[in-house]
């Protein structure tokens, strides 16, 4: 009865562990659009809904790392490191994501975001728009992790 306690424990452990997010706790290098410069190291977090957030854990651009200056709230005239920039982003399956907003520091604003995980997981395709994604911008990150 021991065993069969233990290796049913084992098995909804492991269930449980595969059932995770594969964005949760990964760490990727933000590229610039524009100037296709790195700008930032950010992880994901999976929340308690399900749902992901991303958090900018260092700054990479020189110069920009000490405030959010232009952003609202919380977050004004506070370093950069910590500011959530991806809130309630939601597996669509198949390794794409729909339903969270993306936060551009530089100008305060929110924006819609879409995106997808490249087949060999090293690069995630994200779509920031307002409205429909047909008006919006690409940013491709890489995984740094």
């Amino acid at each position: 009865m021991k065993k069969l306690a233990l290796a049913l424990g084992l098995a909804v452990t492991s269930i449980l562990a595969n059932a995770a997010d594969p964005l949760n706790g990964t760490v990727w290098k933000t590229i610039d659009d524009k100037t296709k410069q790195p700008k930032a190291l950010v992880k994901f977090t999976e929340q308690k809904d399900g749902s992901l957030n991303a958090s900018i854990q260092s700054v990479l651009t020189s110069g920009e790392e000490n405030a959010c200056t232009k952003c609202e709230g919380f977050y004004q005239n506070k370093p950069l490191k910590g500011v959530t920039i991806v809130k309630g982003l939601k597996s669509s399956g198949n390794g794409s994501y729909a339903g969270g907003t993306i936060l551009d520091p530089k100008n305060n604003k929110t924006y819609k975001l879409k995106g997808a995980i490249s087949a060999d997981g090293k690069k995630l395709e994200l779509r920031g728009y307002i409205g429909v994604a047909a008006i919006g911008r690409n940013q491709t990150w890489v995984r740094a992790n």
